[in-house]
């Protein structure tokens, strides 16, 4: 049934979604790489579309920014919804010295500064990780199409503005990227026993000062959402 932030009904959405952050790369995807693709939410502008991909049903809807909605989007999709797989598509700034522009990166696991894990009582630092099937049929899915792919630990921040600078030193630890959104998507997928994975593309380079247009982030990161597709019917 309907849900505060989710109109779809039991059976609107598929066992596999693909989650970016904006809601306009969902209805992008959805209408560029889906047959007949079906709008199941437009509840805060928050598109959500069922289709299928090489005849196997696949969903794709937005996230939107942040853990805080990450967590309430996921958690709905696993819980409400049935949902199994969770890969989010999304963008990143890339921490590593040696990752570049528009390149890949599987996250393998998400490092965080947020306390979401607070919830969850646990005596000790839990490490958010990804699902090892969808890691593969990622992994498969870069390899087959040939393009730079990069697997490995990223940082989930609850700050886009960071008052205390601190990328250099998660450089430091071999963290490739930073984003906003993993470590709640992961940790959802290990409370409830299901599978998530995370894809990124490298959208800016902030130790280096580059970066890419909105545009770009919206419509032509499209090696990530392949990879998804494939992992995606893949599993």
């Amino acid at each position: 049934m309907p849900t505060p932030h989710n109109n779809a009904k039991k059976g609107d959405i598929a066992k596999t979604v693909l989650m970016p952050g904006d809601p306009l790369r969902a209805k992008f995807i959805a209408e560029t790489y889906l047959e007949n693709p079906v709008c199941y939410n437009e509840v805060r502008g928050m598109l959500g579309f069922t289709g299928t991909y090489k005849g196997v049903p696949v969903s794709v809807q937005g996230s939107g920014m942040g853990m805080p909605s990450m967590g309430i989007y996921s958690h709905e999709l696993y819980s409400e919804y049935d949902v199994e797989n969770i890969i989010r598509i999304g963008t990143a700034g890339s921490i590593a010295d040696n990752i570049n522009l528009r390149e890949v990166i599987i996250a393998v696991s998400a490092s965080t500064n947020s306390n979401y894990a607070a919830q969850y009582r646990l005596p000790g630092t839990y490490a958010p990780t990804a699902s090892w099937k969808l890691i593969a049929a990622a992994v498969k899915a870069a390899e087959d199409k040939g393009c730079i792919y990069h697997a490995g630990n990223i940082l989930s921040s609850d700050t886009f503005y960071d008052d205390a600078n601190s990328l250099a030193e998660w450089n430091k630890m071999g963290v490739l990227a930073i984003e906003m959104e993993s470590a709640a998507l992961y940790m959802n997928a290990a409370r409830a026993g299901k599978n998530a994975l995370c894809i990124l593309t490298v959208s800016d380079c902030p130790l280096k000062g580059l970066s890419t247009t909105a545009e770009e982030r919206q419509t032509s990161f499209r090696d990530m959402m392949e990879i998804a597709l494939e992992a995606a019917v893949s599993i």
